[in-house]
């Protein structure tokens, strides 16, 4: 097995060159198809949200691989490779599975934890069925992650890890409120004031008073209300370009809901902005913010206008940052101190993926002796279909009941059955072992099976697999 994946994320590749690098719809299915024709790939998935480009390919060359999923990555994100190349990483055969296990339990995730990418991993492998670029390979593959994912978010708490980031979000809001844009710490560090990540604090508190705005109505925005809700904010707006679903996420946490269109005079009203929705485009522009502390000064309002930017591609635009009486936080600036609000969660997660890929990898080694065994189990049963065949023809004249052949037939093939299962249940065994492969081989010379037979097996097993 040559599992190959390339790709960059929000660990490896800044904001920007994430935006850029983003692939969906047809640009998306038109990488798959060409990755698909690369000479060194056999069957490829590409798994693309908004923190990630990822490139699963099964190779039969490692270099010619990666040399022209790299070349297609760059020509379909319509980034130069030579901008682009720096933040690719490269997994191979078993850190590839280790990485998409991780991928699908939301360990690599920004928001550590986050349920969206199960579904999306899924999705990807949905996408390449149809488009025909994914075999067995890579569909065993996609099944031992998506189930290591569900397992993970069923079995832990991991899916909570969300809601932490979320309640340091606030803390760092509550602290750009009390400190002002002046106090307001840079990129990745933590203001003064703030509750460090997984450290206790006073969440009933952290808003009291206090109006928010949530722009969005999606799973993040529901954790956003809830937070908001727990830290004690004085009222909650919940705006959504789909006003129903506002509607529904406002009636559970007694707030009130608003289209897109009022967003600007409900930031203007608002002393915390929370922005997570899932546009390609910036939903909250630079002259909306402007407005919107004019109006603040204007109602009497005091101190900063927070705004959370939870979205990636952004909602926000970046230059707010730059405008006075603003504070400006980014998801970039929250995602590393998930984990450690996650860490029994996160450790719980990693025994469960490393089980299922100590499992994958028995089952991997089994399967490649066993057409082995299976060649060698039906020239053992030709045998003694043949023997029995001419015993029954020796016997013909013999006064011998059919019963009585039945049990002759059926005691010979017990008898063959006990002599190889011992071999055939321990060339499983020592499959994964190293230099594995070389007691099949034993098997094959030993009882002198023929090599079509071998490959005939070999051949069928994906074909029975989609049948089943």
């Amino acid at each position: 097995m040559s599992v190959l994946v390339v790709g960059l994320s929000h660990k490896s590749a800044p904001v920007t060159l994430l935006e850029r690098a983003a692939l969906s719809g047809d640009t998306l299915t038109k990488l798959l198809r060409d990755v698909f024709q690369a000479e060194p790939v056999a069957e490829v998935f590409v798994v693309s949200t908004c923190n990630r480009v990822e490139v699963y390919a099964d190779v039969d060359r490692f270099h010619a691989g990666v040399t022209a999923i790299c070349e297609l990555l760059a020509r379909h994100c319509g980034v130069p490779a030579q901008q682009l190349t720096p933040h690719l990483y490269v997994h191979y055969e078993d850190r590839a599975v280790s990485h998409l296990m991780a991928v699908a339990c939301g360990l690599d995730s920004m928001v550590v934890g986050e349920g969206q990418i199960l579904g999306q991993v899924r999705s990807a492998l949905k996408l390449a069925g149809e488009q025909g670029t994914v075999g067995r390979v890579l569909s065993e593959l996609g099944r031992l992650a998506l189930r290591t994912g569900k397992r993970a978010r069923t079995e832990t708490a991991i899916g909570r890890a969300g809601l932490s980031l979320l309640t340091v979000a606030v803390e760092l809001a509550a602290a750009s409120l009390r400190t002002g844009p002046a106090g307001a710490a840079p990129a990745g560090a933590t203001p003064a004031g703030a509750a460090p990540a997984g450290a206790a604090s006073a969440e009933g508190a952290a808003l009291a008073g206090r109006d928010v705005l949530i722009v969005g109505a999606g799973s993040m925005s529901a954790l956003a209300a809830a937070t908001a809700t727990r830290s004690g904010a004085a009222r909650i707006v919940v705006a959504n370009r789909t006003r129903s679903r506002a509607e529904r996420l406002a009636a559970d946490v007694s707030a009130t809901a608003a289209g897109l269109a009022d967003v600007p005079a409900a930031m203007g009203a608002a002393d915390v902005v929370i922005s997570c929705t899932g546009a390609t485009g910036q939903v909250i522009t630079g002259d909306m913010v402007s407005a919107a502390v004019t109006a603040r000064k204007q109602a009497g309002r005091t101190g900063p206008l927070v705004i959370l930017d939870l979205a990636m591609p952004r909602d926000v635009d970046p230059a707010v940052a730059g405008l006075l009486d603003v504070v400006l936080i980014g998801i970039d600036m929250l995602g590393g101190q998930g984990t450690a609000a996650a860490g029994d969660d996160v450790a719980a997660v990693r025994v469960i993926l490393e089980a299922e890929l100590a499992a994958y990898h028995s089952a991997m080694d089994a399967a490649r002796v066993a057409p082995t065994v299976v060649a060698l189990r039906a020239k053992a049963a030709k045998v003694v279909d043949d023997e029995l065949a001419r015993l029954a023809g020796r016997l013909s004249g013999d006064d011998l009941s059919g019963r009585a052949l039945d049990e002759i037939a059926q005691t010979v093939r017990r008898v063959v059955d006990k002599l190889l299962h011992a071999p055939t249940v321990r060339v499983k065994e020592l499959a994964g072992s190293p230099g594995g492969e070389e007691y099949a081989a034993a098997l094959r010379v030993l009882f002198d099976l023929d090599p079509r037979a071998v490959e005939a097996v070999t051949r069928a097993a994906p074909e029975q697999e989609v049948r089943g």
